[in-house]
């Protein structure tokens, strides 16, 4: 299939205008190539804070189909080693007040961290992951923390249609959902990585999901 370069260069130019924008982003330490409107992200960040919200940012540009993430976390002041991760995620995860004591558990191999464990809600499991990851030293956080069986299939997929047709961005758009056990899986074709990711939270915020799996497509058909 023939590049469409121009198009390409175009989402370059604007991946990189989004990156200046983002202010928790150091955006002349991020380099940015784009091949067939999928966006490669090169270069070090100071944090995994900081690389997730560089990869939030390019897939907020309009006609970005995928983001590579191939940047690294350059750990400033004295090394930390693996121990000393494990130390400081264990006191995080002891002293916070919405992730349930005991449910998570981690491990940390090469400054990446692991999480496990079991939590009754979603967003527990997102607090464990941006507590995790803002501790120096973290370089990537696998999320692995799961979730219980609550309600039907046929109820959770009711749940769903009724909240997407709720929210105002979504109400006219095509989203289908298939449910396989707890996991939703969505699918469909959305405008923007926005109304995607926006599409994704409705699902998750449903009681008894454990697994979204979002194949929605976005771009210009």
């Amino acid at each position: 299939m023939k590049q469409d370069t121009a198009t390409d260069r175009k989402i370059q130019r604007e991946v990189e205008s989004e990156l200046q924008w983002t202010p928790d982003v150091e955006a002349a330490r991020i380099g940015v190539s784009v091949e067939n409107h999928a966006v490669t992200l090169t270069g070090t960040v100071s944090s995994f804070p900081e690389r997730m919200a560089a990869r939030r940012a390019a897939q907020r540009v309009k006609g970005v189909s995928a983001v590579a993430d191939e940047l690294t976390v350059h750990y400033a002041g004295a090394a930390l080693t693996d121990s000393d991760i494990a130390q400081s995620i264990s006191h995080v995860l002891e002293a916070s007040a919405v992730i349930p004591g005991g449910s998570v558990k981690a491990s940390v191999r090469n400054h990446t961290v692991t999480l496990t464990g079991s939590v009754p809600w979603n967003f527990q499991r997102d607090a464990a992951v941006r507590a995790v990851g803002a501790i120096a030293g973290v370089g990537y956080v696998e999320n692995h923390i799961t979730l219980p069986v609550r309600p039907s299939r046929e109820a959770l997929a009711e749940k769903i249609k009724d909240a997407l047709a709720r929210n105002a961005a979504l109400a006219a758009q095509e989203v289908h959902i298939d449910i396989d056990d707890d996991q939703v899986t969505l699918s469909g074709h959305l405008p923007t990585w926005l109304e995607k990711k926006q599409a994704g939270l409705v699902a998750w915020s449903s009681p008894g999901v454990r697994a979204v799996r979002n194949n929605i497509t976005v771009g210009t058909e």
